[in-house]
C-alpha cells in the first residue's frame, strides 16, 4: 500500500488527536486508498518534541516547520499550531507542493484567509480544514434528510456550542486570549465549529429553500474577565470575548441565531444545532452523539396524537463503507470524528489523483475562508453597535 507521509507543525492537545486519527485509519478503513506515516514532528520546544516521537512514532523533531516541508518524502502538513502561525505554515506548504490539514479556524482574518483559499484553489494539492462535527453519523444523516427536502422551507435555525472551561479566573493567560495570536475569543474557538455546521446544513450546497450564505448579523461580544494571571502570577488584560450571542440572516431570507460560550457553568462540550421548516425539523446534541431528533410534520395527525411526534434516528456509528471495524451499532465517540475527518482528507486526495470531483462533505479551504468572514462580521457588528453588518 502507497504511504502519505505526515509532518505535523504542533504537539498539544489536538496534535495528539490528529496523531491518533493518522495511526488509526488502517484499523477502522479497508480498503483504503492511503495510509499515512508519522515522519516529523516541529514543536517549540526540544522536550515537546521527544515526547512526540515517544508517544506517537514520529521518526524525527526539530524546531522549524521549514524542515518538514524541505523533506521529500512528507506529502502532507497537519496544521495544529496556535492560530497566528496558521497562514504561514499553510502558505509555505502550499507553495512548497504539500497537501495541507489545518485545524480551525484558517486564519487571523479575512485578507489572510482569502489569501489561502486563492492559493489553495489555484494549487495543485488537497487543503482542507478540520471541521470534524461534520463527520458525526448522526450529521450525517442530518445532512441526507435535508437534501430530501424533509424540512421544506426553511423557517429558522439556531446553533449553541457552549464549554466551562475559562470560568476560574485564576486560569492562565494564554494565547488563546490574546486578539493578536487567536483572532478572538469563543466566537474563534468554539464559534468556528458550530458556523461551519450551519453552513453545511442550510448552505448553498444543501440547496435548503431560504437558506443559502450566510448575509448579514447582529451581534454582541463580552469578556466579563478582563484579566488573567500570568506564568508569574502577574494581570494581564484579556482583550477576547468570553460570550458571543448574534442573530443571523442567511442569503434565502432565513433567520437564525448562533451562540458560543467559554464560561457556561456546567456545560462540558455542548455543541447544540437544531433546524425548523414548514414541512419538519431537526434537532442534534453532541452530548448525545447517536441520536439525530427528527420532525415530519407530514405524518398524520390524530385525535390522540396519530402518528404525529419527535423520532430519534439510531445514527450511532453507522458510517459508509469503507468504514470496516464490523460493528456499527456501537456508540460513537469525539475521537471517530476526527478519524473520519482525516479519511477523508485521504479520500480527497485520491479523488483529486483520479480527476474525479471532490467529496461535497469535505471542508476546504473556502469553507475555512467563509467561516473567517461570519467570525470577522460578528466581531465587527459588536465592535460598532451596527443593527445589522453584511458580510457580503
Amino acid at each position: 500500500m502507497r504511504k502519505l507521509g505526515v509532518g505535523m507543525a504542533g504537539y498539544g492537545f489536538i496534535g495528539r488527536v490528529h496523531a491518533h486519527a493518522h495511526r488509526s485509519l488502517p484499523l477502522f478503513y479497508r480498503p483504503i486508498p492511503f495510509q499515512t506515516e508519522l515522519l516529523g514532528v516541529a514543536t517549540s520546544t526540544e522536550s515537546s518534541g521527544r515526547m512526540a516521537q515517544e508517544e506517537a512514532g514520529f521518526h524525527f523533531h526539530t524546531r522549524d516547520y521549514r524542515d518538514l516541508l524541505q523533506h521529500p518524502d512528507i506529502d502532507i502538513i497537519d496544521v495544529c499550531t496556535p492560530n497566528d502561525t496558521h497562514f504561514d505554515i499553510c502558505r509555505d506548504a502550499i507553495l512548497a507542493g504539500k497537501h495541507v490539514y489545518c485545524d480551525k479556524p484558517l486564519a487571523l482574518n479575512v485578507q489572510q484567509a482569502e489569501e489561502l483559499a486563492a492559493m489553495a484553489e489555484s494549487s495543485t494539492v488537497v487543503c482542507q480544514m478540520t471541521f470534524n462535527y461534520r463527520f458525526v453519523p448522526a450529521i450525517m444523516r442530518a445532512r441526507q434528510l435535508v437534501e430530501s427536502n424533509l424540512l421544506g422551507k426553511l423557517t429558522g435555525f439556531r446553533a449553541s456550542y457552549l464549554h466551562a472551561g475559562y470560568i476560574d479566573s485564576t486560569r492562565k493567560h494564554s494565547w488563546r486570549v490574546s486578539k493578536v495570536r487567536s483572532g478572538g475569543g469563543a466566537i474563534a474557538d468554539l464559534g468556528s465549529h458550530a458556523v461551519d455546521l450551519l453552513r453545511f446544513l442550510t448552505g448553498p450546497g444543501s440547496n435548503v429553500e431560504r437558506g443559502g450564505e450566510w448575509e448579514s448579523v447582529s451581534a454582541t461580544l463580552q469578556t466579563l474577565i478582563p484579566e488573567r494571571p500570568d506564568a508569574a502570577g502577574q494581570p494581564v488584560a484579556v482583550d477576547v470575548d468570553d460570550i458571543a450571542i448574534a442573530q443571523v440572516r442567511l442569503s434565502g431570507g432565513a433567520l437564525g441565531t448562533l451562540e458560543a460560550s467559554r464560561l457556561a457553568t456546567g456545560a462540558q462540550d455542548n455543541l447544540k444545532v437544531q433546524l425548523f421548516g414548514l414541512k419538519g425539523s431537526l434537532a442534534f446534541d453532541l452530548m448525545e452523539p447517536n441520536w439525530l431528533d427528527v420532525y415530519d410534520a407530514r405524518e398524520p395527525e390524530g385525535e390522540l396524537g396519530g402518528n404525529r411526534g419527535m423520532k430519534r434516528i439510531e445514527a450511532v456509528a453507522r458510517y459508509p463503507q469503507p468504514y470496516s471495524l464490523g460493528v456499527t451499532k456501537n456508540t460513537v465517540g469525539w475521537l471517530q470524528f476526527h478519524i473520519q475527518c482525516l479519511f477523508d482528507l485521504v479520500n480527497s486526495i485520491d479523488r483529486k489523483e483520479r480527476a474525479l470531483p471532490p467529496s461535497a462533505y469535505s471542508p476546504t479551504f473556502k469553507d475555512g475562508l467563509a467561516v473567517q468572514r461570519i467570525i470577522c462580521g460578528v466581531q465587527q457588528s459588536a465592535a460598532t453597535g451596527s443593527a445589522w453588518t453584511s458580510l457580503q
